[in-house]
């Protein structure tokens, strides 16, 4: 029953919120000029990979004076994706700078 229920909610959050086109690559699309010193490539979920999801997904990093991750906020993608991407970029490491940043980053899911 359980599984069912999971399936189900899946399918309707692809039906509501579509695949992006779009293994996990990371672009980097940060406004600012701090640079990434450290990142770590997210799992592609089992789940994910069972249901060959690909797409893309955004998120916002609130970035400390000493260049770790405080904060990451979702801004899009789907549920599925979206956890491991923000685990990762938990782990991801900035160069210093003198005051909190907000990094906007784009992380890629394509089982292939």
């Amino acid at each position: 029953m359980r599984h069912l229920l999971a399936v189900a909610v899946l399918c309707l959050t692809l039906l509501v919120f579509g695949v992006p086109s779009g293994l996990a690559q990371q672009a980097d699309s940060s406004d600012s000029s701090r640079k990434v010193v450290l990142r770590v490539t997210p799992v592609y979920p089992a789940l994910a990979r069972t249901m060959s999801l690909k797409g893309n997904v955004r998120v916002d990093a609130v970035v400390s004076p000493g260049g770790s991750v405080r904060t990451v906020y979702l801004k899009g993608g789907h549920p599925v994706l979206a956890q491991a991407a923000q685990n990762a970029i938990m782990k991801w490491r900035w160069e210093p700078a003198s005051h909190e940043t907000r990094e906007p980053i784009e992380v890629k899911f394509d089982p292939q």
